[in-house]
């Protein structure tokens, strides 16, 4: 059994690593858990590897906020110190300090 620890918490800040938009963590799969679809629409030479952990993020960028699903090579922690912006934060966290939000809940 392949065992492999997420990089980045709940709540942390982070960004793409060649896209412009940041996120905060709210899930975290431990491999590739999304569909054959979705993963064949990325570009072959920009498709990552499946077997690491993969972040659903509270994304923004200059334009709108969504959802997104990024693998843990693309993502670099947000060392900006700047909140996110994404109108659902606060349903899942509370206070932004120290570049992430205390989560809302307790995780079991």
């Amino acid at each position: 059994m392949h065992t492999q620890r997420a990089k980045y918490h709940l709540g942390q800040v982070v960004r793409h690593r060649k896209h412009p938009f940041r996120g905060v963590v709210f899930d975290v799969d431990p491999e590739f858990s999304n569909t054959e679809e979705w993963y064949e629409a990325i570009p072959e030479d920009a498709r990552p590897v499946k077997d690491q952990p993969f972040y659903h993020l509270l994304a923004e960028n200059d334009q709108s906020f969504y959802v997104a699903y990024v693998s843990e090579q693309n993502l670099v922690a947000d060392y900006s110190g700047e909140p996110v912006d994404h109108p659902d934060i606060p349903d899942l966290f509370g206070a932004f300090e120290d570049g992430s939000y205390a989560l809302h809940f307790q995780m079991n």
